[in-house]
């Protein structure tokens, strides 16, 4: 790389210049010690325990300086179970014939969730992908209905990974420049919410718990910005969690559940999100 390139003027040699030096250099028992190695090019050195706050740093610069240079400055988050099908696709998860009832009772979300991401992705389409861009974890389920939903209008959609002790790989129709892979959790909730204009969230499990409430959290203290938080499918959320039950505890304030849209369409949500925006 040109030393005049990004940042101006150094006199300095680049990184990725001495980094092909460094590799160049004769075979020798001192320069073949891992004490030689360059410290940002030693991954023994790089995965210590010590290093973690570095490694925390990486996780969140490598997202950021991607999607800034990508002029993204908007997305809507769609969360959701993984273990969802397609309409008419087998339900691998499922353990028992009422697992696979209800999977596939659900799997019409699998749909919604696909026509939800088309509209966000249509409106984006008017900033140039830089505004309302589908963001999901990357998945099987609706993660994957999700970013196909983009893929079909033609426009970019996010993934955000995670390595977990199972073998899986990213849907295929997230953008493949548009998709990180991430070790810690909470990095990757983060870059979750930095940018939302809105959540959309169909049945799910933990996973998908840990998302809304985290969300729902940021809101309630006010550490976030209100934004639109729709859930769809009421009875399997009314179900699920029971916000009146904890606002008659008193462990939520009373009207906290009013951040709180239930829908069974994406037209629904969608209108929610025009709404609220003024779109």
């Amino acid at each position: 790389m040109n030393p005049m390139e990004k940042g101006g003027w150094t006199p300095l040699p680049h990184s990725s210049e001495d980094l092909v030096r460094a590799k160049a250099v004769p075979d020798t028992p001192q320069t073949r010690a891992p004490t030689y190695r360059l410290a940002w090019d030693d991954e023994d050195f790089m995965t210590r325990r010590e290093l973690r706050a570095v490694r925390l740093q990486l996780e969140l610069l490598k997202p950021e300086m991607t999607l800034a240079e990508r002029g993204i400055r908007s997305t809507v988050i769609l969360f959701g179970g993984a273990r969802i099908p397609e309409p008419g696709g087998q339900a691998w998860a499922a353990k028992d014939e009422t697992q696979k009832r209800n999977l596939e009772k659900n799997s019409k979300y699998y749909d919604e969730a696909r026509k939800f991401a088309r509209l966000c992705s249509q409106q984006s389409a008017l900033s140039y992908h830089r505004e309302y861009v589908v963001v999901t974890g990357g998945g099987p389920g609706v993660m994957e209905a999700g970013n196909r939903g983009a893929a079909d209008v033609g426009a970019p959609s996010i993934g955000l990974n995670i390595v977990l002790p199972h073998e899986q790989a990213p849907n295929v129709y997230v953008t493949p420049e548009l998709c990180f892979n991430f070790h810690y959790f909470a990095v990757r909730k983060m870059h979750f919410v930095m940018r939302a204009k809105a959540v959309a969230v169909f049945p799910g499990g933990f996973g998908t718990m840990d998302e809304l409430f985290e969300t729902l959290t940021l809101i309630q203290t006010g550490r976030m910005e209100r934004v639109p938080i729709i859930l769809f499918g009421k009875e399997f959320w009314e179900r699920a969690i029971d916000l009146d039950y904890l606002a008659e505890q008193g462990t939520i304030s009373p009207g906290d559940q009013d951040i709180i849209d239930f829908v069974e369409t994406a037209d629904e949500a969608w209108d929610i999100v025009k709404r609220f925006y003024s779109l």
